[in-house]
């Protein structure tokens, strides 16, 4: 059994971008989502520092530092995009016009509650950014992370034990065992990494697992994470 590796995941995640959908990436793993678009959808990606309508990373020698994305990436800008302040940003977020954003996070609950900002680590201060915007008031949250921790704790939990970013938030989790949907009755696992057992995956949970009837492999192309 050979887990994805986190831009294995986060190819996992774009292939269920819809064409026509607006779409914000969390800061970290997330913004990788951009560089997996299957070909042909047209998405617009926004940026919640006001770039609405990001295209693809700047080539080396077409970059300009006055063009990045939350994360600070060197990007491009696709036909028909806009520049706007952080406030008009975050009225296009707050007003709900984002139909999916995806956001790392270090716990899901089996109802849904979020929670990606605050690890309490000692002399590390929590920054919850514009993810409790994001988790509140876009259409559907979907979520990116290791199924469990560096030291193998679950991360799929019946309840979060870090504090909340926003509560019954979250629809999908695509992890680098699984990916997981979170339904009225709990975690239901649509895709799971091939050579691992129902049982196994369990086992690495903190919930109850449903499986989907159609229950598939988990499979990803071969992506190889930069040195």
């Amino acid at each position: 059994m050979t887990p994805l590796n986190r831009l294995q995941i986060t190819w996992r995640a774009a292939q269920d971008i819809e064409d026509g959908e607006v779409v914000n990436l969390g800061i970290g793993l997330p913004v990788h989502c951009s560089d997996y678009l299957r070909p042909g959808v047209d998405v617009v990606i926004q940026a919640e520092n006001g770039v609405i309508g990001a295209g693809p990373l700047a080539a080396h020698d077409k970059i300009d530092t006055d063009l990045v994305d939350a994360g600070s990436r060197r990007i491009t800008l696709r036909p028909g995009a806009s520049i706007v302040d952080s406030s008009w940003s975050f009225a296009m977020i707050r007003g709900g016009h984002i139909d999916v954003t995806i956001l790392g996070a270090f716990e899901v609950a089996a109802n849904g509650d979020l929670a990606n900002w605050d690890m309490r680590i000692a002399n590390r201060g929590p920054l919850v950014g514009g993810a409790m915007d994001l988790a509140a008031c876009a259409r559907a949250v979907w979520v990116i992370m290791e199924h469990v921790t560096r030291k193998g704790a679950p991360r799929l939990l019946e309840r979060c034990a870090l504090p909340l970013t926003a509560v019954r938030c979250v629809s999908r989790v695509y992890t680098d065992l699984a990916v997981v949907d979170v339904t009225p009755h709990g975690f239901l696992v649509r895709e799971i990494v091939d050579g691992m057992s129902r049982d196994e995956l369990q086992a690495k949970s903190g919930a109850p697992l449903a499986f989907a009837g159609d229950c598939k492999v988990l499979t990803a192309p071969p992506i190889a994470l930069p040195e």
